[in-house]
């Protein structure tokens, strides 16, 4: 008889951590922050408490943990090995494109920002860790140390190379001119007044780089 194959339990245990994360987001989607317990993850993810407590210390860091793994396979993994610059042209987690069309590049970032947050496995969670990050100023600032920093870092590193290409006023500050273009977008997000639309992000990007084009 042939020697039975011990279990694998660092697959069990990367079986367990993403029923966690699936768990953690539904629930606070579907109930709110304050709502979610680990209590509630645990049951809903099939693990013991114990489990949970042993890899996570609070349930905040649970769900922020699952918000950047669903954020980080929502941005496309990374990049194919040793081609680190092909995943910048084509953006992704690695940076914003660079075709040397500084609008079109901006408009392909904007509509995929547009499609993330009228997707519903990623709208209700966000709303959630938004809202409880207003109020938590200890997980707002975890949120955007982790999470919301990095994203608009690729931002600045795109603008300031259209400065340099002279395709962008050299007086402009990046970090101003990206609020320009993810301000508007989160606004109409947060207070649902009007569609958040692909028209919307190229609409955007036009009347910014309008204020932000090089002067005589």
């Amino acid at each position: 008889m042939a020697p039975r194959k011990a279990p694998d339990a660092g697959r069990r245990s990367d079986r367990s951590r993403r029923a966690i994360y699936d768990a953690a987001l539904a629930l606070v989607g579907e109930n709110g922050y304050r709502r979610t317990t680990i209590e509630g993850i645990a049951a809903r993810a099939g693990v013991g408490k114990q489990t949970i407590y042993r890899w996570w210390p609070s349930k905040a860091a649970v769900l922020m943990e699952a918000f950047l793994d669903m954020a980080a396979r929502a941005a496309g993994q990374t990049a194919p090995e040793g081609d680190e610059d092909a995943d910048s042209r084509n953006g992704g987690e690695y940076g914003i494109p660079d075709t040397g069309d500084l609008a079109a590049d901006l408009k392909l970032v904007l509509r995929a920002t547009v499609d993330e947050l009228n997707d519903p496995l990623m709208e209700a969670p966000t709303r959630a860790l938004t809202a409880e990050g207003i109020v938590d100023a200890a997980l707002g600032a975890e949120f955007v140390e982790k999470l919301l920093d990095p994203q608009l870092a690729l931002y600045v590193t795109r603008l300031r190379a259209a400065q340099e290409a002279g395709h962008l006023r050299a007086d402009a500050d990046p970090r101003t001119a990206l609020e320009l273009l993810i301000a508007p977008l989160t606004h109409r997000w947060l207070l649902r007044t009007l569609p958040l639309t692909h028209a919307y992000a190229d609409t955007i990007v036009d009347y910014a780089l309008g204020g932000l084009a090089p002067r005589p």
